[in-house]
């Protein structure tokens, strides 16, 4: 590196996931094999929520360890460029699309360098899910567009778990069920999903959401029926049902689990909207909680059709769903830009305590 660089980064709290801390320290040289990218850009939604509710159960907290007892380094989405590179095949300059702490800078070591991009194979992050360590350079990503930073940033990473989810759940048959239960419907993956399955007509997708999301959840047209919390005990109970759960709430699980009884045929586990543990109660009836991963069905369908066929799904797929999410009348999605660190503190903060607003998709600037 020519001159000093001091890199900043944003600590999480472990107790108060809504609470951060600035971090700043001046940057060791770069060792033979390592590189420095400057973070320009990143998206803040729910699912980085998630992340630090399962920061230690799913080993999110190890991708970028913070070396400080009782905080976490949150993960995002976003781009960075290289501004420094001791590793051939990576040039300074080259922007990459990927997994990155909220920080002003990172520092890796490129492994499996290919012209779509590498993987960081530092020390560390070896034992956890290789899926997450892929950096794609932006130059030969298809589905790049400079325009388009925001939705790929604040879709793509959702929309690889809502692919995957509608595949697992078709690939399954349905687990017997007739009827998608979705919750926390309002949220980005649980739409995305929806939207992968509007061609499906063995399953009725039925959202479920919040009187103050209810309209949002109506006017997306990615649901066939929308019914409201209070309402689930209103609900045909003799359908055959998978429960797909966004939301991560407990007592809703509960009644859901006794409303439907043996008619509730899977429950599907794939977020914390509301950041609680998904533990079954003892006296709950029905099928336990099963959490849904998405890299072990990326793994199962990269082994059944081969990486060439899967890549080229998702990416008509998820063009498909950024035509859809760009041209949608009423618009789905306002995109609001927040600058610095100090706009992303205040953003997790909303996130943490009440999920935010779903028609608002929050991007923050680190330039």
């Amino acid at each position: 590196m020519s001159a000093p660089v001091t890199i900043s980064r944003l600590f999480t709290d472990k107790t108060d996931i809504g609470r951060t801390e600035l971090r700043s320290q001046p940057a060791a040289e770069l060792q033979t094999g390592e590189i420095l990218l400057k973070i320009k850009s990143f998206s803040l939604t729910a699912n980085n929520i998630t992340y630090a509710a399962f920061g230690d159960a799913m080993q999110y907290w190890n991708f970028f360890p913070t070396g400080e007892e009782g905080f976490g380094h949150m993960p995002v989405w976003g781009f960075a460029d290289v501004v420094a590179s001791s590793t051939p095949g990576i040039e300074v300059g080259e922007r990459f699309y990927g997994y990155f702490p909220i920080a002003s800078h990172v520092r890796m070591r490129p492994g499996r360098i290919s012209p779509r991009g590498f993987y960081d194979v530092s020390d560390h992050r070896l034992e956890l899910v290789s899926a997450y360590n892929q950096y794609t350079r932006c130059s030969e990503d298809e589905v790049y567009r400079p325009d388009r930073e925001a939705f790929q940033a604040l879709f793509r990473p959702l929309f690889v778990t809502a692919f995957m989810l509608a595949d697992y759940l078709a690939d399954n048959d349905w687990f017997g069920a007739r009827q998608l239960l979705i919750s926390s419907a309002s949220s980005k993956t649980a739409y995305g999903t929806a939207f992968c399955l509007l061609s499906e007509d063995q399953v009725t997708l039925t959202a479920l959401t919040s009187p103050r999301n209810g309209d949002f959840v109506r006017a997306l047209g990615c649901y066939e029926t929308t019914a409201l919390y209070d309402d689930i005990e209103q609900l045909d109970a003799s359908i055959p049902t998978a429960y797909v759960d966004f939301a991560g709430d407990v007592a809703l699980r509960a009644r859901i689990h006794h409303h439907f009884g043996p008619s509730l045929m899977h429950d599907c586990v794939v977020g914390a909207a509301h950041n609680a543990p998904f533990a079954k109660p003892v006296d709950m009836p029905g099928p336990a909680p099963k959490f849904f991963f998405a890299p072990e069905q990326i793994a199962k369908r990269n082994k059944d059709w081969g990486p060439d066929l899967f890549n080229t799904r998702f990416s008509e797929a998820q063009e498909r769903f950024f035509e859809q999410v760009s041209t949608a009348d009423p618009v789905w999605m306002t995109v609001e830009t927040g600058r610095g660190f100090d706009a992303a503190q205040a953003v997790i903060r909303t996130l943490a305590d009440d999920g935010g607003d779903p028609a608002r998709g929050h991007m923050i600037a680190l330039d």
